[in-house]
């Protein structure tokens, strides 16, 4: 199977220094979003027709020209949620010295349903972003933000929490590495081993077993809720996973697993790796073992999430954590379970 990788310039500095503005803090921002909110989420599920709107930052004078429009395939569905995810493509280049400085398009997450429950469950999809930032550098970095939406009258419709996730162009730029174009599938001996290996036993911890690291949906390029990049004259591709509200963790009343697995709930964990990665799994569940304290400690840092929505995840991981308490505990409870 061919692939290609983008154009990169490659240089000496840090990875920090490549990070842009809006990703190089975890501290939550306040913004507006001013357009025919009403509008795209009622027609959310038959279309995505980009509209005109505004971004605006709270303490910022400046007005972003935005054209958003409804994203996603589930969550576009009326019968599951009522606000869609969105994408905001920025209709002219934001000034070098603003927060959004070097973006282009982004997707923003929101809240599926008005109620608190479906807040907490927005905050539990962050979380995940930020363990996986603690795993591996070769992942989606994502910015909290309180979102106030307006109709173009100025009119309030709703606030809520949502995040702004990293472009990928952004995550290979950080890393060293570009983005890399491939057909629908690829040979699992073409992944980084170590990377597959985080990102499987990442998924096995919370609970999701809504990708593939290997094909993308039907019609689509690969890869399933994953992105592929790599560096300059690799002869691996690296595997970066996203979209997380289909796992145990989050518990999204409109998540069910798949099937073939043999579990009802999704919050039942099921190991969806690769026997050829066992030695590299047990290495991640070192990893994630010495990570522990730093991971519990996500949960404490994410405003807005209630004490029993903390506890709650807490317990998750306990089960989990158990699971790879020691190497002989990942090899009988894992990856025994491990297929091809």
């Amino acid at each position: 199977m061919k692939w290609l990788i983008g154009a990169l310039a490659f240089t000496a500095a840090p990875v920090a220094a490549q990070t842009t503005p809006l990703f190089s803090s975890d501290d939550p921002i306040r913004v507006t979003v001013r357009g025919p909110i009403g509008a795209i989420a009622r027609n959310a599920e038959d279309s995505t027709e980009p509209r005109e709107a505004q971004l605006m930052v709270a303490g910022s004078p400046e007005v972003y020209p935005i054209r958003l429009s409804a994203r996603g395939i589930t969550r576009r569905k009326k019968d599951v949620c009522t606000f869609p995810p969105l994408r905001v493509d920025f209709a002219q280049k934001p000034a070098a010295t603003s927060l959004f400085a070097h973006q282009g398009r982004l997707k923003l997450v929101t809240h599926c349903q008005s109620q608190e429950a479906h807040q907490q469950l927005l905050l539990l999809e962050y979380s995940a972003y930020r363990i996986f930032n603690l795993l591996s550098p070769t992942s989606f970095r994502a910015r909290l933000a309180t979102v106030d939406y307006q109709e173009p009258t100025g009119k309030a419709v709703v606030t809520r929490w949502g995040f702004f996730l990293e472009d990928i162009d952004d995550v290979a730029r950080r890393n060293g590495m570009a983005k890399a174009v491939v057909g629908a599938r690829i040979q699992a001996s073409q992944l980084e081993p170590r990377q597959a290996a985080r990102v499987i036993l990442f998924e096995y911890m919370i609970g999701n077993l809504d990708w593939s690291l290997r094909a993308g949906p039907e019609g689509e390029p690969c890869c399933h809720n994953s992105r592929l990049i790599a560096a300059k004259g690799a002869t691996s591709l690296t595997s970066v996973p996203y979209d997380f509200d289909y796992s145990g963790l989050v518990d999204a009343s409109y998540a069910v697993p798949p099937e073939g697995f043999g579990i009802t709930s999704v919050r039942a964990r099921a190991y969806n790796g690769s026997c050829r990665l066992n030695a590299e799994t047990l290495a991640a569940a070192a990893e994630f073992r010495a990570k522990r304290p730093e991971i519990e400690a996500v949960f404490g840092r994410i405003p807005g999430m209630s004490d029993r929505t903390r506890s709650k995840a807490l317990a998750y991981l306990a089960g989990f954590y158990k699971d790879i308490a020691t190497d002989d505990s990942v090899s009988t409870k894992i990856l025994k379970k491990c297929a091809g």
